[in-house]
């Protein structure tokens, strides 16, 4: 399968921001001499190290963060379901949408780990950026469907699940999902005054 039939497969933005990870995590296994665990001082560089935000100038961190993995197993579970619940999207609002809705979900996320977890703290992942998709697919579906209170309680138990484990940025998950959701919100209303026009053409 050529490269242009994954792009046609998963869509253009989806597939080109599964790309970008790919290669970022390329980068930082030759940096780290390890395909499968990513050095500390790698991560304190690309990833998000709170304390070199706030007091190294250390400005790129929050985004460069947000394609940053820490190891094999965690940029493989990332990918899979950036590719499920990005193409979803995409074919929905389209490419161009689809990476805004990745760069400003996994930005919210790492702002909100910046502001409220230690100095000390180095954070990587695609994962506020990835519920903020899960989120906006969430939304978009309750108010489409008109039951934006099951929307809420998905979102809800999206979060409880996938939060509290070791390791896990809850607060990457928690600005990430409540950003998509909002832009979920805005482009469900959109969609669903374009279906009740239509509607009422077709009626007329």
């Amino acid at each position: 399968m050529s490269l242009e039939r994954y792009f046609h497969r998963y869509g253009r933005a989806t597939f080109t921001l599964f790309l970008i990870n790919v290669a970022v995590y390329i980068v930082e296994a030759v940096l780290s001499r390890n395909p499968f665990w990513i050095s500390d001082n790698v991560l304190g560089v690309l990833g998000q190290w709170n304390y070199a935000v706030l007091y190294l100038h250390a400005w790129w961190q929050p985004f460069t963060a947000m394609f940053v993995h820490v190891n094999i197993i965690h940029i493989g579970f990332n990918m899979y379901f950036l590719l499920v619940m990005g193409s979803q999207l995409e074919r929905i609002i389209g490419s161009s949408r689809v990476a805004m809705v990745y760069l400003i979900s996994g930005l919210a996320g790492n702002l909100l780990t910046l502001f409220l977890l230690p100095p000390n703290v180095v954070s990587a992942g695609a994962s506020g950026a990835l519920f903020g998709i899960a989120g906006a697919l969430i939304t978009i579906t309750g108010v489409v469907g008109g039951n934006m209170q099951m929307a809420i309680i998905n979102a809800f138990v999206l979060f409880l699940i996938n939060s509290f484990l070791p390791g896990v940025n809850a607060y990457a998950h928690l600005g990430g999902l409540i950003m998509g959701m909002l832009i979920g919100y805005y482009y469900g209303k959109v969609i669903r005054r374009k279906l009740t026009w239509a509607y009422a053409y077709d009626y007329y």
